[in-house]
């Protein structure tokens, strides 16, 4: 039963049978929704450091050789361990790539959350917490995420849970935005840019950057 003030959701943005043993999101009293959870990062300390530290490698050596030519031997070497011990921890590339995605699936969820979370009395803050993320990410300069290029080449279909996951993030937008039309304009806007950079054809200068950026704050704070 849920507790008091708290309502369990369950999600299936990462797989569309989901059950409460592989995805829950928790919302807070309010009823915004707060975080994903995944049973793979409950583990051991040190497995944990250990599968982090292969999954930096995979983005790194992605980002060198190309998402096209992603090897597990590159990515032993890369993250210093032998072959058999990333073989340990992900049996194949498929699955080394599925976790890439779900990784960055959850850690952008939960840098969200919390942005959201110190803007719950802001009108529109979800869509305003996701504009603050992306441009949080522009200022430190973050790389885009080459795991996500990295599973596109290999298959596809590993590329269904994000599709997912902004399906679920666009709705909310739009159900907490005071115009839903405003929300759809700044979520294509924002995705565009974040697409430019994905696909290494960002045209804009940092100048431009900015003041798109400084338009859709404009926007996502105007209310109806």
């Amino acid at each position: 039963m849920d507790e008091p003030g708290r309502t369990i959701f369950r999600t299936s943005w990462l797989n569309q049978n989901a059950t409460v043993e592989n995805g829950v999101a928790f919302t807070v009293p309010s009823g915004r929704y707060c975080q994903f959870r995944s049973p793979e990062i409950l583990m051991t300390k040190s497995k944990v450091s250990v599968r982090q530290k292969i999954l930096a490698a995979a983005q790194d050596v992605a980002r060198d050789v190309g998402p096209g030519h992603l090897s597990l031997d590159a990515v032993a070497q890369r993250a210093g361990i032998s072959k058999g011990g990333l073989l340990y921890h992900f049996p194949n590339k498929a699955r080394l790539l599925e976790v890439l995605v779900e990784q960055h699936l959850q850690d952008f969820d939960a840098e969200l959350c919390e942005r959201e979370r110190a803007l719950k009395d802001t009108p529109n803050s979800l869509l305003v917490a996701y504009l603050e993320l992306f441009a949080a990410e522009l200022r430190r300069c973050q790389p885009p995420p080459s795991g996500i290029l990295a599973a596109m080449a290999e298959n596809p279909d590993f590329l269904v849970p994000i599709q997912r996951f902004h399906r679920v993030l666009l709705d909310r937008m739009k159900a907490g935005s005071q115009n839903e039309n405003v929300a759809l304009m700044v979520y294509l806007a924002l995705e565009g840019m974040r697409s430019l950079r994905l696909f290494d054809v960002d045209v804009l200068t940092a100048q431009e950057s900015d003041a798109a950026l400084a338009a859709l704050s404009g926007l996502a704070s105007v209310r109806k």
